[in-house]
């Protein structure tokens, strides 16, 4: 009891810049501040996002950052404690890879780490607004023409595609001096892609490599999404996250670090993967469009509110285990499980998540 004293203290310590209340046992969400598309906010409040993210790359490395996942498993390289805490966040995502993506733990785990990035924007750099989604079904049918990428505003653009006579370097946008330590130093770059599937080193998960990137999240895909099976939480886990559906589709149309690709002033043992994706902070917006979609999805129907399953072990070494336990293997996950946060921020469990009202996170979708 003691040590869950001390870990709400610190929950409440961490989370007050949120119109939120804790007490040693509960968190009250009063006011719940209201997240929308990047294209809904202001100039002045994409600046606001841009200008905090580039602070948070020049603020010192956290030392309490400890990797938990042996380097021989995660296949990511040692931390360089001369890199800022804005890749500290990356670092943890680098680190955990390998549990919080084809496990049960890939909606609560990712939502929580929207949250704790928006957190870290706000205690660190006074950002005073919200966390933005991508809603990228709007985008998906002329992907790499899309007006999405055309915002060259130093302050408060989001830049557009890479220069491929610059290792696809960002060259314009507010991002494009964002130091990046992982693999190794460079700075945010994109390279459309548009066989984004078509990944010789990944060919056992990524069977049509004909298939069309921006195909795989279209308005219709996240339409059928929504209307999975009521309750079937590892039903809406396969729709989003299969190999070949829109999480992974944007990932790899996007390509370069969104995808995880090597930068070519990395080691040549460097192994490519989602690894190092929030690298570029449109990370940030992707998962919370995913986020948006089980949180539409929870509120479709009240039987998948608290519906939950999935595994602690990934299997993605072949189709075939890949679809005998799409959300993990066992040990099996519960709402009193335990998500890891490699020292950077306080565990949370699965179920403290589950409702972005109902405790420490404080949030709703327009």
């Amino acid at each position: 009891m003691f040590a869950y004293k001390l870990l709400s203290v610190a929950l409440a310590f961490l989370w007050s810049a949120q119109i939120v209340f804790c007490s040693y046992e509960k968190c009250t969400c009063t006011k719940p501040a209201i997240r929308r598309e990047w294209r809904a906010f202001t100039t002045e409040e994409k600046a606001e996002w841009i200008r905090a993210i580039n602070c948070l790359s020049q603020q010192p490395h956290d030392p309490a950052l400890t990797p938990s996942v042996d380097p021989s498993v995660s296949l990511i390289p040692p931390i360089n404690t001369s890199s800022s805490y804005f890749d500290d966040i990356v670092y943890v995502h680098m680190d955990l890879n390998t549990r919080i993506h084809f496990t049960g733990q890939f909606f609560p785990w990712h939502r929580w780490f929207v949250h704790v990035f928006e957190e870290s924007l706000k205690n660190k750099c006074g950002y005073t607004g919200v966390s933005p989604y991508w809603n990228w079904t709007i985008d998906a049918p002329d992907f790499y023409e899309s007006s999405f990428w055309k915002d060259s505003d130093p302050v408060s653009g989001l830049g557009g595609w890479g220069d491929p006579n610059a290792d696809f370097a960002v060259p314009d946008g507010g991002f494009h001096k964002l130091p990046l330590s992982y693999p190794s130093p460079h700075t945010v770059r994109r390279n459309f892609t548009l066989l984004s599937f078509d990944q010789p080193s990944l060919a056992a998960l990524f069977p049509d490599p004909l298939k069309l990137g921006n195909t795989s999240f279209t308005a219709s895909v996240v339409k059928a999404v929504l209307e999975t099976s009521a309750g079937d939480y590892q039903g809406l886990q396969v729709a989003i996250e299969v190999p070949e559906g829109p999480h992974s589709g944007v990932h790899t149309t996007v390509g370069a670090d969104l995808f995880g690709s090597c930068p070519k002033s990395a080691p040549a043992n460097c192994t490519p993967g989602f690894t190092w994706s929030p690298n570029d902070p449109l990370f940030f917006m992707h998962h919370a469009m995913i986020d948006k979609i089980w949180y539409d999805w929870q509120s479709y129907d009240p039987v998948n509110v608290n519906s939950f399953f999935g595994g602690s072990v990934q299997h993605i070494e072949s189709w075939d285990a890949y679809n005998q336990y799409p959300s993990g293997g066992p040990p099996y996950l519960s709402l009193d499980s335990m998500m890891p946060a490699d020292g950077l921020f306080p565990e949370v469990t699965i179920g403290d998540v589950m409702n972005t009202t109902g405790g420490f996170l404080c949030y709703v979708y327009e």
